[in-house]
């Protein structure tokens, strides 16, 4: 039976989950030397707010500040990409506090994800690991754009005029009248602003311990490493080459444009520990509503989806409330039979419940008389105290 079918069939609840997670992190740690570890993980086959954004900075940080800093650090990382100015920050804090940065891939950390990766001092992947291509996106009529792909059009129809003795196709009339001098600058910018990280942190991170060549034991000197950090970077970038901004670059290509990868399946252990981890972390995400994981061994921050709570009729809704008044009603229908249930919600002790009403529950769930059925109204809740300003009592 292998790890994901031995795990389902015990039938985990997110208690165990939780548990068993921390302690393939502790396991990870101790067979990494004892390093701190942490994870930054989205669920990235979920829709919403996976992606790298300046709301991770927060929780990022407080994860980091729980950490040992006089020892390495290693990430395990999962995302889809996101934000390359948010990477940068995040990096910056990341590198006033540790000298020693591995980032660990069990799947999946595609494009601002690759450019976090190559701040550190080693990246290590395994059998279904991969990072991505760099080329920028930009917004162009509504949708995201490679930058590279806009800037080579431009290129190919000035190209074209040029041979043509200065005549324009009007078939591209249309595609010129929505490029204007600042998208191209725009796109320009995007591109260069990748590669610039990128090109600096394999110089001064991923290369920091390459000090002598294999070949004839030479000292390495830093044009070298700023030579071979720009041919690493220009690859990454160059979207001619991999056509599709979700292209998926294992080890075998990154090993090809010069980028030293550890391929952890060639120690068992970890490879065991490593795989068990993100298989938890991936039940995880299957089975409840959350979208990202901040954790280490010991602490945890949480991002989770709130559902909302189905109102079909519209009778006597909670609106028009007024801050400093004594009690909010609802009329509550169930979402499965459609019975009417009327919630009061005192906002001051002493208020009597009127007849035919129940108060409102104090865990936020109400039972259906007719069907049964328990419903969450912990949205209810939120709606009335933020109109009110008041507490529910």
């Amino acid at each position: 039976m292998g790890i994901y079918s031995d795990y389902l069939s015990q039938n985990m609840q997110f208690d165990a989950l939780t548990a068993e997670r921390k302690k393939m992190l502790s396991r990870i740690s101790a067979l990494r030397g004892g390093r701190n570890i942490m994870v930054y993980a989205a669920a990235v086959t979920k829709r919403g707010d996976v992606a790298i954004d300046e709301s991770d900075l927060i929780p990022f940080t407080d994860t980091v500040s729980s950490l040992d800093f006089s020892k390495g650090l290693d990430i395990i990382l999962e995302t889809p990409g996101g934000s390359a100015e948010t990477v940068e920050k995040i990096v910056r804090n990341l590198r006033s506090k540790f000298s020693d940065i591995a980032v660990i891939v069990p799947r999946m950390a595609m494009s601002a994800g690759t450019i976090f990766a190559m701040a550190a001092n080693d990246i290590l992947m395994g059998e279904i690991s991969s990072l991505g291509p760099i080329d920028a996106q930009v917004p162009f009529n509504g949708r995201y754009l490679p930058a590279a792909a806009i800037l080579d059009g431009v290129k190919e129809i000035m190209d074209e005029v040029v041979k043509n003795n200065g005549k324009l196709n009007p078939a591209y009339i249309p595609i010129l009248q929505n490029i204007n001098p600042g998208v191209l600058k725009d796109c320009q910018t995007a591109q260069e602003f990748s590669q610039t990280l990128v090109r600096q942190w394999l110089r001064d991170y991923k290369f920091s311990n390459w000090t002598t060549h294999n070949s004839d034991n030479t000292p390495v000197t830093l044009k070298e490493k700023e030579r071979c950090a720009k041919k690493i970077a220009g690859a990454l970038c160059k979207h001619s080459k991999w056509l599709t901004h979700g292209r998926s670059l294992g080890i075998k290509e990154l090993t090809e444009i010069g980028l030293q990868i550890t391929d952890y399946r060639n120690n068992p252990d970890l490879n065991d520990a490593i795989s068990r981890y993100f298989i938890l972390l991936t039940m995880t995400f299957d089975q409840t509503s959350i979208y990202k994981i901040y954790e280490t061994p010991t602490s945890q921050v949480i991002k989770q989806s709130v559902q909302s709570v189905p109102m079909p009729l519209p009778t006597k809704r909670v609106q028009n409330l007024r801050p400093a008044q004594d009690m909010a009603q609802v009329e509550y229908h169930c979402p499965r039979c459609k019975m009417a249930m009327h919630i009061q919600a005192n906002l001051h002790l002493g208020v009597p419940i009127l007849k035919g009403y129940i108060k409102f529950p104090e865990n936020n769930k109400i039972v259906c008389p007719n069907c049964g059925l328990e419903s969450d109204v912990s949205i209810i809740r939120m709606q009335i105290e933020s109109q009110t300003r008041q507490k529910i009592i």
